[in-house]
């Protein structure tokens, strides 16, 4: 428990040491999910910026990975600029939205399980477990955009056949790390055993299924 508690940031303003938190997700995320315990005003209000980047190259990542986006270049109303403005701003809507309704699917399954966790604890462990989906748009785009060029985002080409297929799986992959910190997240910040936070997990997956089956057949 020590080493969760000692994060290696004493003695930092809270916004330096929840910027330096960000990259932590990654390698120590106990840490960064325990930390997330605190309630101090000043702790709380020095998270927003860190998470604000993370959901936003978060949504961008993910609207980047839809068939919208694979093929949007076709339309010839669409060039490179007109693309980056979209891909930003969609990204921040796609980042946001998620952010607010995986939060509140998050806060259903730990309710649940018995948390008296407030709806800000459950969204901000939803954001630091998107750190990794947020590191993907630093791979796998810059990777795509390498291999293809323009290609990546027109139908047909080049982009399609091993390489893609290796690329989706990459992004799969981030996607996959992310769930796993979730998991991290909430068996940390509520003091939770593995089985405990896992079903508090799966619990926000099923009702945020029931959600999107609810939205595909209106």
């Amino acid at each position: 428990m020590a080493s969760e508690i000692a994060d290696g940031h004493a003695g930092l303003s809270p916004e330096r040491a929840w910027w330096l938190r960000v990259p932590a997700a990654l390698l120590s995320p106990r840490s960064v999910f325990f930390a997330l315990r605190e309630d101090d005003p000043d702790d709380v209000a020095a998270r927003s910026e860190p998470l604000l980047l993370v959901i936003w190259l978060a949504g961008i990542a993910s609207v980047l990975a839809t068939p919208t986006a694979a093929d949007i270049l076709d339309d010839p109303d669409y060039d490179s600029v007109l693309f980056a403005i979209w891909a930003f701003i969609a990204g921040g809507l796609y980042g946001f939205v998620g952010y607010f309704v995986i939060g509140l699917a998050l806060l259903f399954g730990v309710r649940l399980l018995g948390s008296l966790g407030d709806f800000r604890r459950a969204r901000q462990t939803v954001g630091f477990a998107l750190v990794p989906l947020a590191a993907s748009l630093l791979v796998v785009f810059p990777l795509r955009l390498a291999l293809y060029g323009g290609d990546a985002f027109r139908g047909g080409g080049a982009d399609e056949g091993t390489g893609e297929r290796v690329l989706l799986a990459l992004q799969l992959a981030f996607a996959v790390w992310s769930l796993v910190l979730l998991v991290i997240g909430v068996r940390t910040v509520h003091g939770w055993s593995w089985p405990r936070s896992l079903v508090a997990v799966l619990g926000a997956v099923v009702l945020l299924g029931a959600i999107l089956g609810v939205l595909v057949t209106i």
